[in-house]
């Protein structure tokens, strides 16, 4: 497998930041992994993500038995040609290198299953190798799963949102590593919502699979350096720390754009959705649909029950990809259409306080159980219902949002 040279760095970075220029483009996978959708972002990658730095850590996994923790975005980026790319999979069978089986987290190995579908252990079919589920059954590799594993590579492209669960599936995969002495590798990737931290904490009270840490929603690390974090801070399972090494990228700015080449979930099709998800993740607590079942998920929010007569826009959800039974199927739902906001630097409440505002019966709106796990805090939902502004709700996230700053200092790789 050909790996960046110092000459081909220089070359793809500069066909990469020319060719992409903001716009979409259509992935060319050459017969490898597909994209989810046919039409992708644009690449634009001014930087080596940790995958692609195979001399670091392939010597660490020759002559042992390997588990991968992957999805559809573990994939190595071909020097050749910047819109092209094989599945770290492929290519490390390819380099001999004893996988025995793939850990899937949420949607899957390959990434098709809807949000909270529960995903089952089955077989590989390009491959033949075996996967367990972490979303299914069970979150946590079990001692058995683990048994003829030697070493744990873990590569999952994160967004940076505290409930999105990648990050618990590998907070999990190192407690259990953790317990029975097997080494961790991460390979770091950019986080797109990497350059700002905000949000209401965790409660502890209230952790789960959607926060298992006292963090701000938004946490500003990438997946790498949060690794380090919840190592080194105790926050694993009685204190354990795993045997943690992290492949850092190079040529990394937590504070430059970088725009997904595969979608990181079925419902983030491209980095407005990304950039808007922390804002309108939170609509998952509630009776609002957030674009589920429409090409523009986390662009747009609405519901039948809200006031048409504040809002020019409507639409209506049916069964798509990623979304099989959306809220409000087949019903009209007025509301508001974020398409083409720009990438935002803070979590904005306005649209929950808006879709709030403008329901006219108020008992249909809070009508779930997620809206605290999402939150993390059963204040937030308080402070709506009260009729608080987004200004006197963000100044009771101040301190905790300090405190964290401090110990987040302590583990940022970049800059």
């Amino acid at each position: 497998m050909a790996v960046f040279s110092v000459l081909k760095n220089t070359v793809l970075l500069l066909f990469l930041t020319l060719s992409s220029c903001g716009n979409q483009a259509k992935t060319n996978n050459k017969g490898h992994e597909p994209a989810l959708k046919e039409n992708v972002t644009a690449v634009n990658l001014p930087i080596v993500v940790a995958a692609n730095r195979t001399p670091e850590y392939l010597p660490l996994l020759q002559g042992k038995k390997v588990g991968i923790v992957a999805n559809q975005t573990s994939v190595i980026f071909k020097d050749t040609d910047p819109l092209s790319y094989t599945h770290i999979v492929d290519s490390l069978l390819a380099q001999q290198i004893d996988i025995k089986k793939v850990f899937a987290p949420e949607h899957g190995f390959r990434g098709q299953a809807d949000a909270g579908e529960k995903v089952t252990d089955g077989k590989d079919d390009r491959t033949g190798l075996p996967i367990i589920s972490l979303y299914g059954k069970n979150r946590k590799p079990s001692k058995e799963q683990l048994q003829d594993i030697d070493i744990v590579l873990f590569d999952i492209q994160d967004v940076g949102v505290r409930f999105y669960t990648y990050i618990a599936t590998m907070q999990l995969v190192m407690e259990a590593c953790a317990v029975e002495g097997i080494p961790v590798i991460v390979l770091d990737r950019p986080n797109p919502n990497g350059h700002y931290v905000d949000g209401p904490s965790m409660e502890t009270q209230h952790r789960g699979f959607l926060g298992m840490t006292n963090i701000p929603l938004v946490y500003g690390m990438t997946i790498g350096e949060y690794a380090q974090m919840i190592n080194k801070e105790g926050w694993l399972e009685n204190g354990l720390e795993a045997q943690l090494t992290v492949v850092p990228m190079e040529q990394y700015n937590r504070h430059k754009d970088y725009i997904l080449p595969i979608r990181p979930s079925p419902n983030l099709p491209n980095n407005t959705s990304i950039y808007l998800y922390p804002s309108l993740g939170l609509f998952e607590g509630t009776n609002i649909n957030a674009g589920r079942g429409t090409e523009f998920q986390f662009q747009r929010y609405g519901a039948p029950f809200l006031d048409s007569t504040q809002y020019n826009f409507h639409y209506t959800p049916s069964p798509n990809f990623g979304s099989k039974s959306p809220k409000h199927n087949g019903e009209v739902c007025y509301g508001k259409d974020l398409s083409q906001t720009p990438k935002m630097n803070s979590v904005d409440l306005n649209y929950i306080l808006d879709a709030y505002r403008n329901t006219k019966d108020k008992s249909l709106f809070f009508n779930t159980s997620g809206f605290t796990r999402h939150a993390g805090t059963e204040l937030l939902q308080k402070q709506i219902e009260d009729g608080l502004s987004q200004e006197e709700i963000k100044k009771t996230w101040i301190d905790d949002i300090n405190s964290f700053k401090k110990i987040r200092a302590k583990y940022l790789i970049y800059d």
